[in-house]
């Protein structure tokens, strides 16, 4: 019995090494190290440089009351469409009322003063004229009957001011356009000036950028430039300078400058990330000279160095190439000796690359 139960445990062995047999090791995946890189260029062509803003609307208005009150009505919404003349908001103008109150009173008695003042007037010169009343009584007459017309006349304008308050405690919208902010609510106190809701009223986007002086003198008013948006990848538009500031802005040590998109398109909002692409012409006179990224250029112990990359479309090899590197440039050193026209360079990473080390071009 142990002899057969023995007979088939080899013969379970037997089956299972001849099956391990059969099968193939699979060689694990080898996944390539992508690289970032940049092909060899003369300093001479035109020089691309790309800069980030923020897009807005062309024209953005802050709403504000010109008085002071509680808001009493509020008819602003996020996203609401609005044309010029709609009543946004209203205060409850408890103040301005009283004012105005207060205003016609001091008319009236002004009115009442300079009635019976005209009246006192009137008498005066008839007992003048009959010889009844002295000169200086009919001039003391004459001047009190003019103070009082001038009171008149002053509190009339004082109606009118006080009215015009009232009509403070309304907003309208200035312009057609989107409510792009609403900060205040309803039975909030205000104060004249401060800032109730946000009005989009341009249908223009315009980018606001920071250029240094390398190159702020190369950017004219309506030059073409090209802009795009990292919330819609892979497109761009065309745009012009429509601002060049001649003073540098103290907090960005930077010239403001503003770029306004030619093209209309319903997706680009109000506060978008935006990239613009200057387009700067060299001077062809200059004598050619090979150009690389700073980032590109390495230093071990021996000389300057670059990591080459020698391949087709997708996988390279890389191999260290020592340099002789010149000035540098707002593009990067110049290349006195050891790169050609062309070659593709790393300029990420260089800490981690290896010669001979297989890797994706990104």
């Amino acid at each position: 019995m142990n002899i057969k139960l023995l007979s088939k445990t080899c013969s379970i062995l037997s089956f299972l090494l001849l099956l391990n047999c059969g099968k193939k090791e699979e060689a694990p995946e080898v996944v390539l190290r992508p690289v970032k890189y940049v092909e060899v260029s003369y300093l001479g062509g035109d020089v691309i440089r790309e800069f980030s803003g923020t897009a807005k609307t062309e024209k953005i208005i802050n709403l504000s009351f010109r008085n002071t009150g509680i808001i009493t009505e509020l008819n602003m919404k996020l996203g609401q469409e609005v044309k010029k003349g709609d009543l946004l908001a209203k205060l409850d103008n408890v103040q301005a009322r009283l004012n105005y109150e207060s205003s016609i009173e001091s008319k009236n008695s002004a009115e009442s003063q300079m009635i019976t003042a005209k009246l006192n007037l009137n008498r005066i010169r008839t007992l003048y004229e009959k010889g009844s009343s002295s000169l200086s009584d009919y001039e003391d007459a004459k001047n009190s009957y003019r103070t009082a017309v001038a009171s008149f006349e002053s509190s009339k304008r004082s109606v009118s001011i006080q009215q015009e308050q009232i009509s403070y405690g309304y907003l309208y919208a200035p312009k057609e356009g989107v409510i792009s902010s609403v900060i205040s609510e309803i039975d909030e106190n205000v104060n004249p000036g401060q800032v109730v809701g946000v009005l989009n009223a341009g249908s223009a986007i315009e980018i606001s950028i920071g250029l240094p002086e390398s190159v702020i003198n190369k950017v004219k008013k309506d030059m073409q430039v090209k802009t795009s948006f990292t919330a819609l990848p892979g497109e761009t538009f065309n745009a012009k300078v429509t601002e060049v500031s001649p003073a540098l802005d103290s907090n960005s040590s930077t010239y403001p400058v503003t770029v306004m998109i030619l093209e209309s398109d319903s997706r680009i909002k109000s506060g978008m990330a935006a990239n613009v692409t200057f387009e700067f012409s060299v001077d062809r006179s200059i004598e050619k000279k090979l150009v690389v990224p700073a980032s590109s250029v390495g230093e071990d112990g021996e000389a300057r160095f670059v990591f080459i990359l020698d391949g087709d479309e997708n996988i390279a090899t890389v191999k260290k190439q020592p340099i002789t590197i010149g000035k540098l440039t707002p593009t990067g050193f110049e290349v006195e000796s050891g790169l050609s026209i062309g070659q593709k360079v790393a300029t990420a990473g260089l800490q981690t690359l290896l010669d001979g080390q297989e890797v994706k071009l990104n």
